[in-house]
């Protein structure tokens, strides 16, 4: 027989040797021998100051607990037909691995580098300033995900099976403990890893990975899709693409237009960094004057508010974490954050940004028609760029500074490498941004007592949120107008995240393989 069971424990218990076993035993009145168990579910609740933790548990009476190996068929598709993929980031690593079970071969083009010459060009981004436009924290194996805080956590949960993403990265090398976790996350430290066992999978089966190859032109006759071109110079024919370039991969955004291909402004988000120490985070999340108990993970926190109409919140919340420079290229400064599996670096940051609805904020921008909020993206982050001292130096401002609009006399200290530069953001940045932040952040003090203060850094600009372009689609997932186009992930407007952007390319990969 088997149970399940919710047990609820203090933290006080929860160290305790063989405490799970012990609750069971007395809440089912059975003996230790009688029955074994299975954590299914595990979070912690610290709205209180007396912190607990919850457990959901498989509990097996008198029978054997099945065993939890993680398999998957991929075949040899050496031989098989061929589906063309655009980007290796989340998305396009799902479809390939999906096109694998399905008997199809991936054939997959990325403009950046394999993951372990990737590094050098972050490497040049945090210490000489040098951006690569096509190898850097957005663009290379793994896609943003990769240098990322590895969060799995969606609200997508009717687009596909979130478990099935979740066993895929454990088969590729994560720790079990994401399949139990109520915010699970693997860490940037771990990702690099996961992601070129996924590319060894791809390849030992006979798919194809193609790196430093910019997909530069799409050759389309009859309103379908009849080849890539690559690097300006290769063509190879095709009749089913999936296009999981990401958010960033502007290039694409401008060659579908100029070759109009439909494309539709989509509403984003955009604003600021904030930094704080994360003891302090800590000790407003976990009520504790001291050091956090060494079983409780680094305290995050998820705000929102509304300010004129539009949502104020949180976004991309890095415990023990750091900011990361994110441009994709030169003469613009983007922020993002991530964080080690670990968690145990002495900040905490998030992006707090705000609501754009692209129709009624970006009126000024109509003459850009689809591409009215990529060139707003670009005409902050190019803002930024120059107040930060024209390199990858980032404008900074304490938040109290911030919030009550005077220049800061100097920073708190930063996680970001590039270094911070005091600049005046409260009058940098749009009204429709600045002021509703200003007032946003302030709300978020009063929700959250002591978060605002003077020890915190306003860190500009977190522009990338997600893709300010929809690219469409039809109830096919197939683009309504071009036949063999599969528009996926974040890019095309369909995921915000690590797991949506990969359940999208899994349904991308079975629509483009249906249509074969």
């Amino acid at each position: 027989m088997v149970k399940t069971l919710q047990l609820r424990l203090p933290l006080s218990e929860v160290s305790q040797k063989d405490i799970l076993k012990k609750r069971v035993a007395q809440n089912l009145g059975l003996s230790d021998n009688e029955f074994t168990i299975d954590v299914l579910k595990k979070s912690i609740d610290a709205r209180k100051p007396k912190i607990v933790f919850n457990y959901k548990l498989a509990v097996y009476i008198g029978e054997q607990q099945p065993e939890n190996k993680i398999s998957f068929d991929y075949k040899d598709v050496s031989k098989a037909k061929t589906v063309h993929i655009v980007g290796f980031g989340p998305a396009g690593m799902w479809a390939a691995l999906r096109c694998l079970e399905l008997g199809f071969k991936p054939v997959v083009f990325e403009r950046g580098k394999d993951v372990r010459r990737r590094r050098r060009d972050l490497k040049a981004i945090n210490q000489d300033h040098q951006v690569n436009e096509d190898s850097n924290y957005c663009f290379g194996e793994g896609g943003a995900g990769t240098y990322s805080d590895g969060k799995l956590y969606t609200r997508s949960l009717k687009r596909g099976d979130v478990r099935r993403i979740f066993e895929s990265l454990v088969y590729h090398g994560a720790t079990e403990e994401i399949l139990v976790e109520a915010h699970p996350h693997i860490g940037t430290n771990k990702l690099p890893k996961i992601v070129k066992n996924i590319r060894e999978t791809i390849i030992a089966h006979g798919g194809e990975i193609h790196f430093e190859s910019r997909v530069t032109d799409f050759m389309v006759k009859d309103n379908r899709l009849r080849a890539l071109v690559v690097n300006n110079s290769t063509e190879y024919p095709t009749d089913r693409v999936i296009l999981a370039t990401g958010h960033s991969a502007r290039d694409i955004f401008y060659l579908l237009h100029k070759k109009d291909i439909e494309l539709s402004a989509k509403s984003f988000a955009m604003g600021v960094r904030v930094e704080h120490p994360q003891q302090l985070i800590d000790s407003i999340q976990y009520h504790c004057k001291t050091e956090r108990h060494e079983l409780l993970p680094a305290a995050a926190y998820s705000m929102v508010h509304q300010v004129k109409g539009r949502g104020v919140y949180s976004f991309c919340m890095c415990p023990g974490g750091f900011i990361v420079p994110a441009a994709t290229a030169p003469e613009e400064v983007v922020v993002n954050g991530m964080s080690p599996s670990k968690r145990n670096n002495r900040f905490a940051n998030s992006g707090i940004v705000v609501e754009i609805n692209v129709d009624e904020d970006l009126k000024k921008y109509a003459h850009f028609g689809p591409l009215k909020g990529l060139e707003y993206q670009k005409d902050l982050e190019r803002l930024a760029y120059t107040a930060g001292g024209r390199s990858q130096t980032a404008p900074g401002q304490r938040l109290t500074d911030f919030v009550e609009g005077r220049t800061s006399q100097d920073l708190n200290a930063s996680s970001y490498q590039p270094g911070l530069q005091s600049a005046p953001l409260h009058s940098l940045l749009p009204k429709l941004i600045g002021s509703r932040l200003r007032q946003g952040l302030k709300a978020f003090g009063e929700k959250m007592n002591g978060y605002y203060t003077a020890q915190a850094n306003v860190v500009g600009v977190e522009s990338r949120t997600s893709s300010p372009i929809t690219i469409p689609r039809d109830q096919y997932l197939e683009h309504p107008k071009i036949k063999g186009l599969f528009p996926c992930g974040e890019g095309g407007g369909y995921a915000g995240g690590i797991v949506s952007a990969a359940m999208d390319g899994e349904r991308c990969a079975e629509a483009a393989v249906v249509k074969l």
